[in-house]
């Protein structure tokens, strides 16, 4: 019986890697229509276009597989080259399924109307703009992924004491320093972050996407970080995947406040200011969740911002008094069309909300996971203002 079963078990799992593989090749098929019309275009013969076809579809699953692999620089080759094709890809899927929407409506149309004379759609030129369109579009989303802009918001605190009035902490979130974030781009936040000359500034965890001894070096432009009172620091649950009990004394090292529930009160004349932060659920054996203790002996008169990975907490937060949330976690939905899927599993995707007495803010991500686009969904640095 228990050979029967292992026999089972073996077939189940191939019968689901096979079938996977066929969705993942029919959907690549499905958007590469335009590719294939190019080639044909150019003169390339059927059959090299389709193992060409067929080869781009393996480049997309690469990253999968050399993920803990190899030296950081063939990862950042292997993670470039699959994750701009997965890009690409998934900017001719959306592309090709509108147009082929249109396509029937207008046939549609013209056979409703007996409309003969309207003139037919010429395939192969369609096919030739839409690949056009997709690779303009990619170009866009990388821009958009690595250039995260400046976001400023107010959040309007009931009785804000006068001393508070005007505080500003910039927050960091999603910054997934890893095989396609590297130091350049650390240096670049770092550099932008101190021009706005914070008072606090909040980095609401994914932070690092990798091993601490192969991505030390990139992240020490973070040493230079500077804030009145201090850069804080929680774990979201990419942390947890590359040995956050690595990172954790090492990220202290170059001046950042871990919150593992705990807080901090910062002072202004006879006003105070609590900063208090949570670690990630995924963190669950070694830093459990717990905003009670976050808050616990905080000042009862103090305006309480906690910094929470997941937007989830803000119920918590808001029994517990707390003024402001910061989290992110959702990345905004990252890229078009799944900001708009997004909104079917998170509550509360991107920006300012009202959760009972609680301002919470998500921010979108300042920098990115997976294909280097953030198209229509751009990255942020954002700029809270504290106002009266």
């Amino acid at each position: 019986m228990k050979k029967k079963r292992i026999r089972e078990i073996a077939l189940a799992s191939q019968t689901r890697i096979v079938l996977t593989a066929a969705i993942w090749l029919s959907l690549f098929a499905y958007a590469g229509r335009p590719l294939l019309a190019g080639a044909a275009a150019a003169g390339i013969a059927p059959a090299v276009a389709w193992i060409a076809l067929v080869a781009l579809s393996a480049l997309g699953i690469l990253p999968m597989l050399f993920r803990r692999s190899e030296t950081l620089a063939q990862r950042t080759l292997v993670h470039w080259t699959g994750y701009a094709t997965l890009a690409i890809f998934s900017t001719l899927l959306v592309l090709v399924a509108l147009t082929d929407a249109a396509r029937v409506l207008y046939w549609l149309a013209r056979w409703l109307f007996a409309a003969q004379t309207w003139p037919l759609v010429d395939a192969r030129a369609l096919s030739l703009g839409i690949l056009a369109a997709a690779l303009a579009l990619t170009l866009v989303g990388l821009v958009q992924a690595r250039c995260p802009r400046v976001r400023h918001v107010a959040v309007r605190i009931d009785e804000l004491p006068p001393e508070l009035d005007g505080y500003r902490i910039v927050q960091w979130s999603d910054v997934h320093v890893g095989p396609t974030i590297q130091r350049r781009f650390v240096e670049s936040l770092v550099e932008r972050t101190n021009a706005l000359a914070p008072d606090a500034v909040a980095i609401t965890g994914d932070l690092v996407d990798g091993l601490l001894d192969e991505l030390r070096e990139q992240v020490q432009p973070m040493r230079d970080l500077r804030a009145r009172d201090g850069v804080f620091y929680v774990t979201g649950n990419h942390e947890y995947y590359w040995r956050a009990s690595e990172w954790i004394p090492a990220l202290e090292s170059l001046g950042l406040q871990f919150l593992k529930n705990d807080h901090r009160v910062i002072t202004r004349g006879d006003a105070k200011l609590v900063i208090a932060g949570v670690t990630d659920p995924m963190g669950r054996y070694t830093h459990k969740q717990d905003p009670d203790r976050a808050l616990a002996s905080a000042p009862r008169d103090a305006v309480k911002v906690l910094l929470s990975h997941r937007p989830q907490t803000a119920e918590a937060a808001n029994r517990l008094g707390a003024h402001l949330q910061l989290s992110g976690h959702t990345h905004g939905g990252q890229f078009f069309p799944f900001n708009l899927i997004i909104k079917r599993f998170q509550p509360i995707v991107a920006g300012l909300h009202r959760v009972g007495g609680l301002w919470l803010y998500v921010n979108r991500g300042t920098g990115y996971w997976g294909p280097p686009s953030r198209l229509a969904v751009g990255g942020e640095i954002t700029v809270i203002q504290l106002t009266r």
